[in-house]
C-alpha cells in the first residue's frame, strides 16, 4: 500500500496544558514528569518527532503542561511488512484467497490488497503469506486525542478524585478538577477533547494578580506570555532555582543559613509546588522559645507553616528569625509577614508548653505507662518489649566489656518519651525528646546519647566507651525487633516490608563494622560476639512470654547475611564474596576474608586449586566415612607421600596466619600445593581397590580440604 503526501510535513512546537484545581505538592514534580514523558513518548512512537526535537516541562500548583519543539504535523510514510498466515490456510487450491484470508487483510486494513500483492516466503517450517508496502505517516491532529488521554491516564495519581462536570450529569475521575484544556501546534489550536473539556488556546494566570483570561498566541510563546502577563513562573525547575537563590540572599544578609539537612531540599521542593510567582520575606518570633529544644521548633516551622528557620553562621544555632516563601510578590509585605508571624506564634508557644509540662515528670516514672501502650497485639506492650530489650543490651554489655548498668538504664528509658506530651503531638522527634528529658533528669552522658541515637539508621561512627551504652541499645533494639516480628510470621516479601526489618538488619551489619573498626570486636583469637549468640540471646527473651517460629533464630541470621552479602557484592568481586559467606564466619572478619581472597584470585596458582577443591568436595560427598588418621605405611604412591609431606609442612604456618587473621598470607600459604595436587590427581586413583589405601587417601584430601577452605570456599573460585 503506497500513500501520496498531500503536503510537505510542518514543523512546530507542540504545547499542551491542563489548567487545575490546586495539585497535591508532593505529587507535582512527579505527575508533571510523567506527563511529559507520556506524551513525548506516544509522539516518538508515532514517528512525529524531529531529530532535535526538545522536551519543556511545566509544573505550577494549578497546572500540568509541556512544550515539545521540533513536531511534525504527519509522520514520514513508513515501509511495513506484515505476516499474515500460512498460505495452506489463506488460499485454496486453485489459489484464491479464503475467506479467513479476506477477513485476516480486512482488519488490517489490507483488503484492497489482491493474492498477486502478497509474497510468498518459507520460514523454515511453511510457506507463509506476506503483506508488504508503505502505510501512510500517522496525523497530528488524528492522534492528539488518543496520546493525550492516554498520558492522562496513565499519570501516577496518589488518590484519585470523582467530581461532575458542568452538565450536573457526566463524572470524571482525576486527581483535581480540570478547568481548561489547551493544545497548540505552532499558532495553530488543534481540537481534542479530555475530562470534558475542549482545547483552546486560554489559560489563567495567577490566583489573585491576573485572574483574568490569558491568550496563549503561539506554543512558544507560552512561558514568556505567562511570566509577562499572568505573574506566574511555569518551570517548576525555575521556580525552584528562583526560591533557592532568594532564600540564600535572604539568609546570608541575616548571617545566617537555612541549614544543610535533607529536610530542606524537601521543604523546598514543597514550597516550589505551592507558589506560582515567589517572594521571600523575613519572619521573627520571640527569643524567649528558643529556650524550648530547636528540634521541636524547626519541626513545628517546617512542618506545619512550611518556613525555613534560620540558623547562626557561626555556631550553627537557631536563630528567631525564619524566612517565608509566598506566593504573593509585592512592595509592601507587611500584612503578610505580620500574618505568619500571628499564626506560628501559637504553634511555638504549644512546643514550650509541651516542653516544660513534660520536664515536670521523670523519664523513670513514665515507664510504667508502657505497660498500657500496646507494641504489637502477639507481642505484648511496649513495657514488656522494652524488658526484653534491657535484657539483650545487658548481655551485650557483658560481651563488650561495658558499664552494665548504664546500658540497663538506657533500655529502661528508651521508650518512655512516648508517654510525653511532645511526642505525641510530634511522633517524629521519638528518642530525641527522650534525651532531653534525660537530660534534665540529670541521667549519664553515656544513657542521654542511648537514647538519642536509637533511631538512627546505621551507625556510622568510630565506638568510643561512651558510646558503648548507646551501641548495646542500638543492637539490643534491632535484635529484638527482628526476632519478635519475624518469629511470629511478619517476614518481609517482596518490596513489603511495614515493620523495617531490612532496615533493622543494615544497621546491625552497621554497628558490627564499627565496632571492629574501633577495636571492641578484633580477629584475632575467638570472636567476641557472633551475631548469631546475639539473636539466641534476643530469642530467649521471648521464651515464658511469648510463641515464636522454632527456625527464626537461623532464618534471621540468614537473612542479616544475605543483606551484607548483596551490600558487598557491590564493592568486591562476587565470586570473592560467594566463597567466603560460604564459611558463614564471624560478621567482623567478612571484610577482612574477602579482600585476603580477592588478593589470593590474583595468584598463579588459584584456578588449579579451586578446580582441585571442588573436585575433592565433590569426592568427599560421596563417602559416608569417618575419615581415619593418614597412616604414613599406606601412602604407596610418590605423588600421594608427597602430597602428605607438602600438607604436614605448610600446615603449622597457615594455622598460625588463621590464629592471627592474617588471612591474605594463610591463603597465599595454599600456592605451594599446586604442583603436588596436580600430580596427584595426574598419578593417583583415589578410589582403590583396597578398602584401607582408599579410606587413607579420602583421609587425605579430607585434611587437604579443611586446610584449603579456611578462609573462604576457594572451589566457588572457579569460572
Amino acid at each position: 500500500m503506497t500513500a501520496t503526501p498531500t503536503h510537505a510535513p510542518n514543523k512546530a512546537s507542540l504545547l499542551i496544558e491542563l489548567l487545575t484545581e490546586e495539585l497535591p505538592p508532593k505529587a507535582l514534580q512527579r505527575l508533571s514528569d510523567a506527563f511529559a514523558e507520556n506524551v513525548r513518548q506516544a509522539l516518538s512512537t508515532r514517528q512525529l518527532l524531529s531529530e532535535a526535537s526538545e522536551t519543556t516541562v511545566f509544573a505550577t500548583p494549578r497546572r500540568l503542561a509541556v512544550r515539545l519543539s521540533g513536531v511534525l504535523d504527519v509522520a514520514a510514510d513508513q515501509p511495513f511488512t506484515e505476516k499474515l498466515m500460512p498460505v495452506k490456510v489463506g488460499l485454496d487450491a486453485q489459489g484464491q484467497p479464503t475467506p479467513a484470508l479476506q477477513k485476516k487483510l480486512a482488519a488490517k486494513g489490507l483488503q484492497h490488497l489482491s493474492v498477486s500483492d502478497l509474497e510468498q516466503i518459507d520460514d523454515g517450517k511453511q510457506m507463509y503469506l506476506i503483506a508488504q508496502g508503505t502505510a501512510p505517516g500517522a496525523r497530528l491532529k488524528d492522534c492528539l486525542q488518543g496520546v493525550v488521554q492516554d498520558a492522562l491516564s496513565s499519570l501516577p495519581i496518589p488518590k484519585v478524585m470523582r467530581y461532575q462536570l458542568a452538565d450536573g450529569v457526566t463524572s470524571v475521575n482525576f486527581v483535581r478538577p480540570a478547568h481548561a484544556l489547551i493544545c497548540l501546534h505552532g499558532e495553530r489550536v488543534i481540537p481534542i477533547e479530555a475530562l470534558g473539556l475542549q482545547s483552546g488556546r486560554e489559560t489563567q494566570g495567577h490566583r489573585f494578580l491576573h485572574p483574568e483570561p490569558i491568550v496563549i498566541e503561539s506554543a512558544d510563546q507560552y512561558e514568556t506570555t505567562l511570566i509577562s502577563q499572568g505573574h506566574v513562573v511555569p518551570s517548576f525547575t525555575k521556580r525552584r532555582d528562583e526560591i533557592a537563590h532568594a532564600l540564600e540572599q535572604a539568609a546570608a544578609a541575616l548571617n545566617a543559613t537555612t541549614g544543610n539537612d535533607p529536610a530542606v531540599a524537601a521543604l523546598l521542593d514543597e514550597v516550589t509546588a505551592l507558589v506560582e510567582a515567589p517572594a521571600v520575606y523575613v519572619g521573627e518570633f520571640e527569643p524567649r522559645f528558643l529556650a524550648v529544644p530547636q528540634e521541636c521548633l524547626i519541626l513545628t516551622m517546617r512542618l506545619n507553616q512550611k518556613y525555613f528557620p534560620l540558623f547562626d553562621r557561626v555556631d550553627g544555632k537557631l536563630t528567631h528569625q525564619f524566612l517565608i516563601v509566598s506566593n504573593m510578590p509585592i512592595e509592601n509585605p507587611c500584612a503578610i509577614i505580620e500574618g505568619n508571624q500571628r499564626v506560628v506564634r501559637p504553634r511555638l508557644a504549644d512546643a514550650e508548653f509541651f516542653y516544660t509540662t513534660d520536664c515536670k515528670q521523670q523519664l523513670a516514672d513514665r515507664t510504667q505507662a508502657l505497660d498500657h501502650i500496646v507494641y504489637h497485639n502477639k507481642l505484648g506492650s511496649q513495657g514488656a518489649r522494652i524488658e526484653r530489650i534491657r535484657q539483650v543490651a545487658a548481655w551485650i554489655a557483658r560481651k563488650l566489656g561495658a558499664d552494665q548498668s548504664h546500658c540497663e538504664r538506657a533500655a529502661l528509658l528508651a521508650k518512655a518519651d512516648l508517654t510525653t506530651l511532645m511526642v505525641g503531638e510530634f511522633p517524629e522527634l521519638q528518642g530525641i525528646m527522650g534525651g532531653y528529658y534525660a537530660r534534665n533528669d540529670g541521667e549519664p552522658e553515656s544513657v542521654v546519647k542511648a537514647i538519642t541515637t536509637q533511631y538512627q539508621i546505621r551507625w556510622t561512627e568510630a565506638v568510643e566507651p561512651v558510646d558503648l551504652p548507646a551501641i548495646a541499645l542500638f543492637l539490643a533494639e534491632r535484635a529484638e525487633t527482628l526476632i519478635g516480628i519475624w518469629g511470629i510470621g511478619l517476614a518481609p516479601t517482596g518490596e513489603r516490608d511495614p515493620f523495617g526489618l531490612r532496615r533493622a538488619a543494615l544497621g546491625m551489619i552497621s554497628a558490627f563494622e564499627q565496632l571492629h573498626n574501633s577495636a571492641y570486636l578484633p580477629l584475632v583469637d575467638e570472636p567476641v560476639m557472633l551475631l548469631e549468640d546475639l539473636l539466641q540471646a534476643a530469642w530467649q527473651t521471648f521464651e515464658d512470654s511469648v510463641s515464636l517460629e522454632r527456625d527464626t533464630v537461623g532464618a534471621v541470621s540468614a537473612f542479616i547475611r544475605e543483606r551484607y552479602r548483596n551490600q558487598l557484592a557491590s564493592v568486591y568481586e562476587r565470586s570473592a564474596v560467594e566463597a567466603v559467606f560460604a564459611l558463614s564466619p564471624a560478621l567482623e572478619q567478612i571484610v577482612a576474608r574477602i579482600e585476603a581472597t580477592q588478593a589470593f584470585m590474583q595468584s598463579e596458582a588459584v584456578q588449579s586449586l579451586a578446580a582441585a577443591n571442588k573436585r575433592i568436595g565433590n569426592i568427599l560427598k560421596k563417602s559416608s566415612i569417618t575419615f581415619p588418621e593418614i597412616q604414613e605405611s599406606l601412602l604407596t604412591e610418590a605423588a600421594e607421600a608427597s602430597l602428605a609431606a607438602q600438607i604436614q609442612s605448610i600446615e603449622p604456618d597457615v594455622r598460625d596466619h588463621m590464629q592471627q587473621a592474617r588471612f591474605e598470607q594463610a591463603l597465599a600459604a595454599l600456592a605451594v600445593l599446586k604442583q603436588p595436587v596436580d600430580q596427584f590427581f595426574d598419578e593417583v586413583m583415589v578410589m582403590a581397590d583396597d578398602e584401607h589405601v582408599r579410606n587413607n587417601r579420602l583421609a587425605l584430601l579430607s585434611r587437604l580440604h579443611g586446610m584449603m577452605n579456611q578462609v573462604a570456599d576457594i572451589s566457588r573460585l572457579t569460572p
